[in-house]
């Protein structure tokens, strides 16, 4: 097998509004690709059911957040839903030095956040084909009432309008489709003549000498 070079990880933003089916297209990425995988964010909301500390957020409480804020230990943090939710940069870091693409399942306040200090990101923003289907995927998830699953919906409008500031956007009509795309938008990046300048600078001395 070819030798690689050491290569630093590209950061993958991905948004999407509430019921779109972000989590489970990364989800799906993740056991697909190698070498990606999903930071794991830090955030004030309670553990849903079948959700672990450390593996699916770092649950705090809101006085800890506010002193990692005032620390300058996130990367990026909003307030999304009455909670707080942010990115360690120390955590983000060390990740990319090894290697591998980082994936933040952030919303569209945090992705601009993280544009503004990390340029080099690459965005992907995930839609619903309808309002009507975003809407029955709330509904079917069983987790929200009539009240919230409102509130939920007239958020996800004005979150949607904020498609446009992302570099990627993917319709989850299909999943098995959308999968496929967001795979191609993971590879397209590798394949990058700077990623494969840096990962493949030994090949390429060799070939040009």
């Amino acid at each position: 097998m070819m030798q690689k070079d050491r290569v630093t990880g590209t950061l993958f933003i991905v948004a999407a509004p509430s019921g779109a089916g972000k989590t489970s297209l990364v989800k799906a990425l993740v056991n697909s690709l190698a070498d990606v995988v999903v930071s794991v964010s830090t955030t004030t909301r309670r553990s849903r059911p079948g959700e672990t500390d450390g593996v699916d957020y770092h649950f705090v409480d809101k006085t800890e957040f506010e002193a990692l804020i005032n620390q300058d230990r996130f990367l990026e943090h909003a307030l999304v839903f009455d909670h707080y939710y942010g990115t360690s940069l120390d955590q983000l870091q060390a990740r990319l030095d090894q290697g591998l693409d980082v994936i933040l399942e952030i919303d569209w306040q945090g992705a601009r956040q993280v544009r503004e200090k990390l340029p080099a990101s690459c965005s992907i923003y995930v839609l619903p084909p309808t309002r009507s289907i975003l809407e029955q995927r709330l509904k079917h998830r069983g987790q929200d009432d009539e009240v919230l699953i409102a509130r939920r919906m007239r958020d996800a409008i004005n979150e949607m309008t904020h498609y446009n500031e992302f570099d990627y956007v993917i319709i989850n009509d299909d999943f098995d489709q959308a999968l496929v795309e967001m795979q191609a938008v993971f590879i397209s990046r590798r394949l990058a003549l700077a990623a494969q300048q840096q990962r493949h600078q030994t090949l390429l001395a060799q070939l040009l000498s």
